[in-house]
């Protein structure tokens, strides 16, 4: 399957769109941060929306 054909959400930290991977398979509709540094608050981009 092409990355463009996979499904994508936003960010609730920083905002930036994230798509689908296969770690996240089984959980895909509570998954909510695009990387463990929104998850922690600690990417730049998520400092700055809060």
């Amino acid at each position: 399957m092409k990355k463009s054909q996979l499904p994508s959400k936003d960010c609730v930290a920083c905002g930036r769109p994230f798509v689908w991977r296969k770690k996240w398979e089984r959980d895909w509709e509570s998954v909510k941060y695009c990387s463990d540094a929104c998850r922690r608050g600690v990417h730049p981009l998520a400092r700055r929306k809060s």
